[in-house]
């Protein structure tokens, strides 16, 4: 057959071999295959749109190559195919010398048997300079970190959500740096070892409505609005700059139970850019690090701080830009850059004083004796029109979005709108854009969690235009990327949280604990095969024990079911004169009515209520409102608090919204604008916060499981 007309499986043998998933098992366990049309398609996304045949080839040749990157463990043995030896000296990273013998093996292959410290190495091969990167066996644990405090407990927090401690700050309406200081010296006070943050990545400085720390502009960078000059700028140039602006009262905005994102976005770009106009001003030793931060950052945060200038003036999305902008490189860029000079330093300023003030509060955690510190977190990918997709295009797959495919809650399938990182545009890059990727994530934290970690292993990806039923699976290099982690992890004396919460391969979790990557055990999911609750003494000590996450119900929101009441206003149950069956146990929530949700709710309070008596913990609740062995109608969050703490991990962390009792989650998936999803803002301080009674009351409950169980 020729090129023109491939055979019918031409295009399944090229997916196949490029990392897509062809047959598939769904939620339900049935097979399935992804059809003809749809792998054209998602090749063609992939730029692999070219004769099968002949890509393959072409693929093959590329793989053959000795490539200008290897990633191996410690002490293993690399087998190099080559006609010449490689060179025996390698020098590590501060420029020491290493030997490192190249033996003969099969005829043109060698064999090297890779250093036993981690690092990167460089060694000279045929002319050319070859990286190695030398992994550790696994990631730093809690307990490498904790030492004698190994069963350590911490906050989860949405840094947005917090307050100001006082009403002198210039604040704005939303958290950001300096209040997360005040939380990490707080909870340090309390006993804490950690603070797990929401995402802090770059977002559109051009679009204050994409506010989701889940969908940033770039992982490279930080989201400017959070950055704070308490502590980086002199005092006196932050009085002299409050006297340039003429804004609005930001004592509403800062008293609001919601952040009004438009008006805070306008007023804290106000306030940097004031700022950037006295920085001329400042001590020299500020206009220094600021110097050095600029060098260090080099081209990839001028191509950022270019973007943000370039988004405001031709709006945040660069595929909508003219042509010859479109390209970071170009003469055109180039020329704009040159003439908006004074507006790309100030993007470049804003990101140097969010990197400062960051650093200062993990100084804080760690000064006030916190093991870990700040627990950053890294989405699982950014947003199409942003800066990272504009910057450096060729290590993204730009025609498809990742996304989940049809499920039992969600039949038609997800597209989360995000887009995804190229298994061959990395491997061509040396892997560079995700070494960078979690460098930023670890230049000031003392661990990551990594949002939806199974996608190292695969991602199902939605070709553009196409409905999430049209989308597949691919495959992603696993061991090199979990390699990597451990490297970096172990470079930055960091631990590492996977979240694989959900139907994960067989296998997988065993895989990240031996890597050393924390999983997560989150009280609604932690059953029995039979779906009973699982008593805390069986969950995983390869995990990290929590009551919750930003996008399922706080223990108050849970008990009392404001998750469903808010469900039911939404529209997102059956009318109840639908014919619903109401002997499905549990019924599946895409087809219940708000009353069999209900009803499930209370049996699987009933069955939590019973674990937390054998667990020993129900004599922190309150009885009122009990019938006799069963639950109280008051939420006994401090029994709750103690079933979970008193799990067999080395870290349980808890978020602010449970230790103060609020009822509200920060984020409701699939309710688009009918929920405030990332916009509510805590009671108070952190301080005051922590300090109040009932507060208190719930941390003692904690400390007090943690160290008896």
């Amino acid at each position: 057959m020729n090129a023109a007309h491939p055979p019918r499986d031409a295009h399944a043998t090229l997916a196949r071999a490029v990392g897509l998933a062809v047959d598939w098992t769904d939620a339900h366990g049935q097979p399935q295959r992804v059809s003809p049309d749809n792998q054209r398609t998602l090749l063609a996304a992939m730029g692999l749109d070219g004769d099968p045949a002949e890509t393959l080839h072409a693929l093959a040749q590329e793989d053959a190559q000795v490539r200008d990157f290897h990633i191996g463990d410690a002490g293993s043995v690399w087998v190099v195919r080559a006609a010449r030896a490689p060179g025996t000296q390698w020098l590590d990273e501060t420029g020491q010398p290493h030997m490192c013998p190249a033996l003969p093996d099969l005829p043109g292959h060698w064999r090297v048997r890779l250093p036993g410290r981690p690092g990167y190495y460089r060694c000279l091969h045929e002319g050319r300079d070859l990286t190695v990167a030398v992994a550790p066996a696994r990631c730093p644990t809690p307990a490498d970190r904790l030492g004698a405090a190994a069963r350590a407990w911490g906050v989860a927090a949405q840094l947005y959500s917090l307050r100001a401690a006082s009403a002198e700050r210039h604040a704005g309406g939303h958290g950001d740096f300096a209040a997360l200081s005040d939380l990490a010296g707080a909870a340090a006070r309390r006993g804490a070892q950690a603070v797990a943050i929401s995402p802090v990545h770059a977002g559109f400085a051009s679009a204050p409505e994409r506010y989701s720390p889940y969908s940033p502009s770039s992982r490279l960078f930080l989201n400017i609005l959070y950055g704070n000059p308490e502590g980086v700028l002199p005092a006196a140039l932050l009085r002299a700059a409050r006297t340039d602006l003429a804004q609005p009262d930001l004592t509403t905005l800062e008293a609001a139970p919601l952040i009004d994102w438009p008006a805070t976005h306008a007023a804290r770009l106000a306030w940097l850019r004031a700022l950037h106009a006295r920085l001329g001003a400042a001590p020299r030793d500020v206009q220094a690090r600021f110097q050095a931060f600029r060098t260090a950052g080099g081209q990839a945060l001028r191509d950022h701080a270019l973007y943000e200038s370039l988004a405001t003036v031709h709006g945040s999305d660069w595929r909508a830009w003219p042509d010859a902008l479109r390209q970071p490189r170009s003469a055109a860029a180039d020329g704009f850059a040159a003439t908006h000079a004074h507006d790309v330093q100030f993007h470049q300023f804003a990101q140097w004083l969010a990197a400062e003030s960051l650093a200062r509060a993990q100084h804080t955690a760690r000064e006030a004796g916190m093991r870990i510190g700040l627990l950053a977190d890294l989405a699982i990918g950014t947003d199409p029109r942003g800066s990272q997709a504009w910057s450096d295009p060729d290590s993204l797959l730009p025609g498809v979005a990742v996304g989940a495919p049809p499920d039992i809650l969600n039949r038609a399938g997800q597209d989360w709108g995000l887009t995804a990182f190229s298994p061959r545009g990395l491997r061509a890059r040396g892997y560079a854009p995700f070494i960078q990727m979690l460098r930023a994530a670890l230049a000031h934290a003392g661990g990551v969690r990594i949002d939806h970690v199974l996608g190292m292993a695969r991602l199902w990806l939605v070709p553009q235009g196409a409905t999430p039923a049209q989308g597949a699976y691919l495959h992603y290099p696993l061991d090199d990327l979990l390699r990597l982690t451990r490297l970096e992890a172990w470079r930055h004396e960091a631990v590492v949280v996977g979240e694989n919460l959900g139907t994960v391969p067989a296998g997988f979790n065993a895989r990240l604990a031996a890597a050393g990557v924390l999983g997560m055990d989150v009280l609604w999911f932690a059953q029995a095969e039979d779906g009973t609750p699982l008593p805390p003494a069986a969950w995983s000590p390869d995990a990290v024990a929590m009551t919750t996450t930003h996008d399922l119900p706080t223990l108050s929101g849970w008990w009392q079911g404001t998750d469903i009441g808010w469900r039911a206003r939404l529209g997102q149950y059956a009318d109840e004169s639908t014919d619903v069956a109401s002997d499905a146990d549990p019924p599946r929530a895409a087809a219940q009515t708000e009353a069999q949700a209900r009803a499930q709710r209370d049996r699987e309070r009933h069955a939590l209520w019973q674990a937390m008596r054998r667990a020993g913990v129900t004599d922190l609740a309150s009885p009122a409102g009990s019938p006799a062995g069963g639950p109280p109608s008051a939420t006994p969050d401090r029994a709750l608090l103690a079933y979970v703490a008193s799990a067999p991990t080395a870290l349980t962390l808890f978020p602010l919204e449970d230790l103060a009792g609020l009822a509200e989650q920060p984020n409701l998936p699939n309710s688009g604008d009918a929920h405030p999803n990332w916009q509510r803002r805590l009671p108070t301080d952190p301080a005051t916060l922590l300090a109040e009674p009932a507060c208190a009351a719930r941390i003692a409950a904690i400390r007090r499981a943690r160290t008896t169980s």
